[in-house]
């Protein structure tokens, strides 16, 4: 799956279009690599995020198409 809808489907950024820019604007990481949109995810991942002064980091742990809102949080673990 790709790391644009992955974000979105794991409600780990609330839309795909700011999901997509932040991964254009270098602020996602795959693995310790700066990580374009279209990278592939896959379980067992490690997605490091920086929202301004934050960092959170999380390890896939299932990739699904589609998911409920309150499965969605099982979709990964907080690292940090």
């Amino acid at each position: 799956m790709r790391l644009d809808k992955y974000l979105k489907v794991s409600r780990l950024i609330k839309r795909r279009t700011i999901a997509n820019e932040a991964c254009d604007a270098g602020r996602v990481s795959l693995n310790g690599r700066p990580a374009k949109a279209g990278a592939e995810v896959k379980a067992g991942d490690t997605i490091t995020i920086r929202f301004g002064e934050k960092e959170v980091s999380v390890e896939v742990l299932a990739v699904e198409d589609n998911v409920r809102k309150e499965a969605a949080a099982e979709m990964f673990r907080y690292l940090t």
